[in-house]
């Protein structure tokens, strides 16, 4: 009974039935990881996990597995977008590679063959079956083979996967014949194969143990497999020294009972302590809210009696002057009046009393030509703004108590096709549980800045749809539990000046051996995009596989410190061919060694017929190419090499830029023609190196090292 707690799926939270070993050492049924892939992926169809999850009521999934399913399901269709079908709906097996790992609450790649490359744990499959024995002894399993009414079995053979009474195990089993010697134990649910195959060779058995992947496997995934570069090392190996670290540590572990029953009742105070704590922190919270309620009880009564004595002020001067042009009316009020006044025969009566009522009368008329409401109707200037205050009661939280604030790591982070925004903390140890990632656009046009805000679970994460061109704000917070860290220093990253662009390989094209001046250091440099060819160098010319006919793409590159000279830039499929044709003459004075010849009219024709638009780079400095718009003075043309190069190729504008790919600086522009197709280029000469750079994508499988 101690141990049912680890027989336990965290899928479905029922006893293990056909566990699977997953890539990060957790067990979960076969049918509940097909009902959990199917979950996602059905929901690409229907419009949500939800409607999905509802048909598996035997999957338990809290909200934070069902967000993870959302989220795969979301990265899925984008990857259908790209060409990605899925599965036929009448499929038996899910397609999708990504599994959201109720266990460990993380994304695990199941690799090509998905389901289907998992092993099966037997191991547990035993346990749990000698467990459910021992809690059924009264149910006794029945013989396979008998006639109704079945007796009960004796013994079950593991080669035939039955179970059998005496009587039928004779009849089956006869003496002298092969079936014999068949395995049989005590009667069991629980068939296991005497031979454990491969997986992905299913004609092979395992004879060997993976300490890099940590998973059995055959002779054929180490010849050519995915574990061909791994460190393997035999089964009987694998056995002898995994038992041993078994059996040395369950060892020290019985050893050290007094301890654990130590530590037990300790916990057990712990816990009788936490129950009093928390009791004491939820009076302490309550009575803190309740003061920002009578706070704000008190503001709110003061706001309401401000607009009622408005209103009444104000409802007062409307009556008074509706009352005033109420008496305008005929025989009613002022009119009446005076009317009544005409009627008056005496001059000396009436001059007395009708040089008051014209007055009045006079001013009437006035605000009759120039009506003016007494008071404003509109109650704007009693809105409260809140703004801020809503802003500070959404950051109100507890006290850190000494949380650690993280710290984003600007060299680890990227921004290529997508962001890569990286984060640590200066402790020794992560104090938090889950982080929050804010960002938002840099825009001078916004008053307000509005955040953008996703909760992280690792210390890393990739956000993409962000906008060409554009500069964006991070920070990240620390949650552990209720407490949060401060919000980190604000990083401002820049994003490419175009889509970034992914070669799926690189193709040499042409390999020159051809003569140059003998000249080294910086002057062979500043004069290299002049040279084509040589006898004491070698130019490797390397193209890109991916070709560019419209709309603007930016791609990056590291080049190694030790480089000596290394070209890049693009190459036209229109004149990719001059190559092979260049008419230069590599035996003209002006290529001849020390010959001092300089003709400025050859430099004209030469620079015209370069087929390639190149920079050249060396020696850690970027050279920027002689043209008119360039510095005269050669110190000024050498620029420090950024750590990463990035190329911008505007087929709309013809225009080529070459930018450091750390802030998105310009360093160098020029204009190219975009008739053809155009593809990225390289050229490497002698001890050179190259690295493009890999696409920004979610990484998964990141496990903890002591799983």
């Amino acid at each position: 009974k101690g141990i049912e707690r680890e027989l336990i799926c965290p899928a479905c939270k029922e006893l293990f039935t056909h566990p699977l070993i997953l890539p990060c050492q957790h067990n979960v049924c076969h049918k509940c990881v097909k009902e959990i892939l199917f979950a996602f992926e059905d929901s690409l169809a229907d419009g949500g996990s939800e409607s999905s999850n509802q048909s598996s009521p035997r999957i338990k999934m809290s909200s934070s597995s069902m967000d993870r399913i959302d989220r795969i399901s979301r990265s899925a269709s984008q990857r259908r977008s790209f060409g990605w079908r899925g599965r036929k709906r009448n499929s038996l097996t899910p397609r999708s590679s990504l599994f959201p790992c109720p266990g460990c609450q993380r994304d695990i790649d199941l690799g090509e063959r998905g389901i289907n490359g998992l092993f099966r744990n037997f191991t547990l499959e035993t346990i749990v079956e000698r467990y459910r024995q021992a809690a059924r002894a009264a149910i006794a399993i029945m013989c396979d083979f008998c006639k109704p009414p079945p007796q009960e079995s004796t013994k079950s053979c593991m080669d035939c996967s039955a179970s059998y009474c005496n009587e039928c195990f004779k009849i089956h089993h006869p003496w002298g014949t092969v079936k014999a010697q068949h395995e049989y134990v005590g009667p069991t649910t629980n068939f296991r194969p005497k031979i454990l195959m491969c997986p992905e060779h299913e004609m092979e058995r395992v004879n060997m143990y993976c300490e890099i992947c940590r998973r059995p496997v055959c002779h054929l995934c180490k010849l050519g497999g995915c574990h061909a570069n791994h460190r393997v090392t035999t089964m009987s190996a694998a056995y002898k020294t995994l038992k041993e670290k078994l059996s040395k540590d369950i060892k020290y572990l019985i050893s050290k009972e007094s301890q654990v029953k130590a530590h037990i009742t300790q916990l057990d105070l712990l816990l009788k302590e936490t129950e009093c704590n928390s009791e004491r922190a939820k009076e302490e919270a309550s009575h803190s809210f309740e003061k920002l309620f009578h706070v704000l009880e008190e503001k709110k009564s003061a706001a309401l009696r401000a607009i009622e004595a408005s209103k009444n002020l104000r409802l007062e001067k409307l009556q008074m002057q509706a009352e005033e042009y109420q008496g305008l009316l005929e025989n009613n009020g002022l009119v009446g009046y005076a009317q009544e006044v005409l009627k008056e025969t005496d001059p000396s009566c009436f001059v007395q009393t009708a040089k008051q009522l014209h007055v009045r009368i006079q001013k009437a008329t006035e605000s009759l030509k120039s009506f003016r409401p007494a008071a404003e109707t509109t109650f704007e200037d009693f809105v409260v703004d809140i703004a801020k205050q809503e802003e500070i009661l959404t950051d109100l939280s507890f006290l850190s108590n000494g949380q650690e604030v993280p710290e984003i790591n600007e060299e680890k982070s990227r921004m290529y096709n997508k962001a890569l925004i990286s984060w640590e903390c200066p402790g020794k140890r992560d104090s938090a549980d889950i982080y929050v990632l804010e960002y938002h656009k840099l825009n001078r046009e916004e008053e307000s800045v509005t955040w953008q805000e996703i909760e992280v679970c690792s210390k890393s994460k990739v956000i993409s749809d962000l906008d060409d061109d554009s500069s964006y704000a991070f920070r990240v917070r620390g949650y552990k539990g209720s407490i949060c860290s401060p919000w980190s220093r604000e990083v401002i990253l820049r994003t490419p000046p175009a889509p970034g662009i992914v070669f799926s390989d690189v193709h040499k094209v042409l390999h020159l051996c051809l003569s140059v001046l003998r000249a080294v250091g910086f002057p062979l440099l500043l004069g290299s995009e002049r040279m084509q060819v040589g006898c004491y160098t070698t130019l490797d010319y390397i193209i890109g596989d991916t070709g560019i006919a419209k709309g603007k793409h930016f791609w990056a590159f590291h080049v190694e410190a030790y480089s000596y000279l290394v070209k890049v830039g693009v190459v036209s499929s229109n004149k990719i061919q001059k190559l092979f044709h260049n008419t230069h003459d590599g035996t003209s004075p002006r290529n001849e060694q020390d010959s001092g010849h300089d003709s400025g009219s050859e430099d004209a024709f030469f620079d015209s017929s370069q087929p390639f638009t190149l920079v050249t780079l060396g020696m850690k400095k970027f050279f920027i190419p002689t043209t008119p718009a360039a510095p005269k003075d050669p110190a000024s043309r050498i620029l420090p090499l950024p750590s990463c190069l990035g190329i911008c190729l505007d087929c709309e504008e013809g225009k080529l830029g070459f930018y450091d790919a750390g802030g998105m600086k310009c360093l160098y522009e020029c204009e190219v023609d975009c008739s053809g197709i155009m593809y990225p280029a390289f050229a490497l000469m002698g001890g050179a190196a190259v690295h493009l750079e890999e696409a920004v994508t979610a990484k998964y499988g990141e496990y903890h090292d002591d799983i």
